[in-house]
């Protein structure tokens, strides 16, 4: 009897010790997929913790080894066994929340981002907007908004074809992103056509926004030249119409549509400029 106790004590701290081995790849694995920062040096520390409980475990194991004499000793190899256990099982589940949470960012993402250019795309402007337009309201903040327009866009897709062009927009989205502020938003309105909602703003501070703006893809290359395709360097040019919100926006489609017809505007007066909704309004 006393010699089948022995046997499955020391069974159990083998299997213990195999769990704790298994256990610190689903962490490693964890800590190898997360970014700089505390959050990993805790994960880390985490991992020098199961390390010592290890080295702690096979310390025990090799002391104790066949010096057992009653079923009673099976305690402290049962405690070291469930412990074994309970970090195999939180590293697994952390390993695979990570996964999830990872996937769900990246589906997110999808939702909301124009595959194309890679800005926001409609769905998100319109929610945003309407988000934004609630709290400026709630807290009496003013809110701007910029819709630009490529001009003589069809004249660049048909002397350089769609992949061509599909890059002079991926060009303008990025510029976009570093020309504006963090708490702007950049989204894909429709074509060629992009949105820029500017929490925050003022109709004047947004007409200053979009001039820097159009002056700064004035002077940009969109698609350099390509001497193998006998390709000069692509430049473009944008309208842009500016709207803000008043007490006669009453939903986020009211705003885009007086930000679209500041647009127009700036078409009708020789596009390559700014136009905002009020000098629209008082010209008709």
């Amino acid at each position: 009897m006393q010699d089948v106790t022995i046997y499955i004590i020391n069974g159990v701290l083998l299997l213990g010790a195999c769990l704790l081995c298994v256990s610190f790849f689903p962490i490693q694995r964890l800590v190898g997929q997360l970014p700089e920062g505390a959050l990993r040096k805790r994960w880390n520390d985490l991992r020098a913790l199961i390390l010592f409980f290890i080295m702690g475990y096979v310390c025990f194991t090799f002391l104790y080894w066949m010096e057992y004499d009653n079923a009673f000793n099976l305690v402290v190899p049962a405690v070291f066994f469930l412990g074994a256990v309970l970090i195999l099982f939180v590293g697994t589940l952390a390993l695979q929340t990570a996964i999830e949470i990872k996937q769900m960012a990246a589906l997110q993402y999808e939702n909301v981002t124009d595959h194309l250019i890679g800005i926001h795309n409609r769905r998100y402007l319109d929610r945003r907007t309407e988000e934004e337009i609630s709290r400026a309201r709630r807290y009496d903040m003013q809110l701007s908004m910029l819709l630009l327009d490529i001009d003589h866009f069809k004249i660049v897709n048909d002397n350089y074809g769609h992949q061509i062009g599909d890059r002079v927009l991926m060009s303008l989205g990025q510029l976009l992103f570093r020309e504006v502020r963090d708490t702007d938003i950049v989204a894909r309105y429709g074509g060629e056509e992009i949105a820029v909602l500017a929490p925050h703003t003022s109709v004047s501070s947004a007409i200053e926004l979009a001039e820097r703006l159009r002056r700064s893809v004035e002077k940009s290359i969109m698609v350099p030249a390509n001497e193998y395709e006998k390709r000069q360097a692509i430049s473009i040019t944008v309208s842009i119409g500016v709207a803000g919100l008043d007490k006669e926006v009453v939903d986020h489609q009211s705003l885009i549509h007086r930000a679209d017809n500041a647009l127009y505007g700036a078409k009708q007066q020789g596009r390559n400029r700014v136009v905002d909704f009020d000098s629209v309004k008082e010209s008709s």
